[in-house]
This record gives structure tokens, C-alpha cells and sequence, in this order.
């Protein structure tokens, strides 16, 4: 039975180095990423893609210069207050996950308005990871697991890997299929720890402002030529099929 890809998660990197190589100011390069986010969602509609999850920002990303994590924050909160709403108008139903206290109280009620505004959608399911680290969100998973089970409310034999897969704040999400990570590195970086453990790894050159639908199908065609074994012998063998449109 042929399959399609159900969860792409992609690590958006490179809007600096594409702001520096074009001679912009770094702010710019964030910008054109917000908007290859748009150009990608639309894609992964038309591909139908059911799951889509993208690394906006880290918990390590609090380290990066004052000026540009404020220009960060700001940018987040105007994608979320003006142009959402072109996002919710697909049928996308739109959450946020990773901490949220140290943001303002304005970027949280934003945060907040838009995810009940989309709550109803039942497209593509865009989750942006925003103050998210895949370490500190198990050992929050385990924590809370831990003191459930001190206070009786959990026995110990009852920890199990679905337990903990649904104390993280990516309790929701299904595994990963497909990572991709533009900007050349090739490292994972913190994302999404649990749910990529099968996951099939796509690394490109191309920097997140400038990858396209072209780039995005070409991912695509390597996930296809890929055999995933899930830990299986040879003959086990689970093959992925896309479902092709005329992006290009």
C-alpha cells in the first residue's frame, strides 16, 4: 500500500548568513524566512502533508545579541497578529510549542488568540517551536512524571514511553517522518529529541530564505528513494510515496 509523508519537520536555518551575504541587516533575513514559511505551508498543502513543524526559535537563542533576539520577538509577534490570519484563511490550524513565560504578555496573548482562532481548522497542522529545546522539554516531562509519582498520583510501574510522550509540550505531535535542515549544517540541534528517532535526515546547502518548492520537492524525491526500516530486517521494508503537484 503506498503511503505519503505524513510529518515534515524542518529546522529553518540560515536567515542570518543569507542577511550577511546579501550585504542586509540581520533582521532582514528573518523577515524573508517568515516568508518562506508561508511559501511552505502552502506546499506542504498541496502536497498533503498533514503534519508540518518548524524550529523558529531555541532556548539557546536567548544567547544571540539583545538587538537581534528583540528584533526576533517583535517579528514574532507581528507573523502572529498580521499575518496569521492568511494561514488560518487555508483551512491551517496553527499552535505553538516550547516555554512561554519568558515572553511578554503580549506576544503570550497572541500566542494564545491565534491557536484558539485555528482550533477549528482541519488542514495542515503547522506547529512552530518558539523558546524550545528538546533536552529541557523531557527532563520537564520526567520531572513532572517524578513528582506525580511522589505524591502518589502515579505508581511507578505505570512510567511508560506513552507516559512520557505525553507530558512533553509535543505531546500532540505524531513521529517525524521527514527532517529536513536548510543552511548547510548537519545537525539536529535540540529539535524534537523523542519524536525523530525514526525520522529520515535531508540536509541542504540552500539557506531558509531562499529555499523554494523546487528545494522542497527535491527533498521529497530523496525521502521517496529511501527504505525505512524501522528497526526491521530487510524484508520489512516500508516504502514512502509522495504525492506529487505541479509546484515547480
Amino acid at each position: 500500500m503506498q503511503q505519503s509523508l505524513n510529518h515534515l519537520a524542518i529546522i529553518m536555518d540560515g536567515n542570518r548568513r543569507w542577511a550577511n551575504a546579501h550585504g542586509f541587516e540581520i533582521l532582514k533575513g528573518h523577515h524573508q524566512g517568515a516568508d518562506t514559511l508561508k511559501v511552505v505551508s502552502r506546499a506542504a498543502i498541496e502536497y498533503k502533508i498533514r503534519w508540518l513543524t518548524v524550529f523558529a526559535f531555541s532556548s539557546e537563542n536567548w544567547q544571540r545579541p539583545s538587538s537581534e533576539v528583540a528584533g526576533l520577538l517583535a517579528l514574532m509577534k507581528r507573523f502572529i497578529l498580521t499575518q496569521s490570519q492568511e494561514l488560518i484563511d487555508q483551512n491551517i490550524r496553527l499552535r505553538i510549542v516550547g516555554r512561554r513565560d519568558r515572553f511578554s504578555d503580549e506576544l503570550q496573548s497572541a500566542i494564545r488568540d491565534v491557536e484558539k482562532r485555528s482550533s477549528g481548522n482541519s488542514g495542515l497542522n503547522l506547529t512552530v517551536a518558539l523558546d524550545y529545546g528538546g533536552r529541557q522539554d523531557i527532563a520537564a516531562a520526567v520531572g513532572q512524571i517524578a513528582h506525580e509519582v511522589e505524591t502518589g498520583l502515579l505508581k511507578a510501574s505505570q512510567v511508560n514511553d506513552d507516559l512520557l510522550k505525553s507530558r512533553l509540550s509535543t505531546s500532540v505531535l505524531p513521529p517525524v517522518d521527514l527532517l529536513i535542515r536548510t543552511g548547510g549544517e548537519k545537525r539536529i540541534s535540540n529539535f524534537l529529541l523523542w519524536d525523530l528517532h525514526y525520522a529520515e535526515l535531508y540536509f541542504t546547502d540552500v539557506y531558509w530564505p531562499e529555499f523554494t518548492t523546487k528545494h522542497l520537492s527535491q527533498a521529497m524525491d530523496s525521502f521517496t528513494m529511501r527504505d525505512r526500516r524501522f528497526g526491521g530486517a530487510s524484508g520489512d521494508v516500508v516504502k514512502f510515496h509522495m504525492v506529487k503537484s505541479d509546484l515547480d
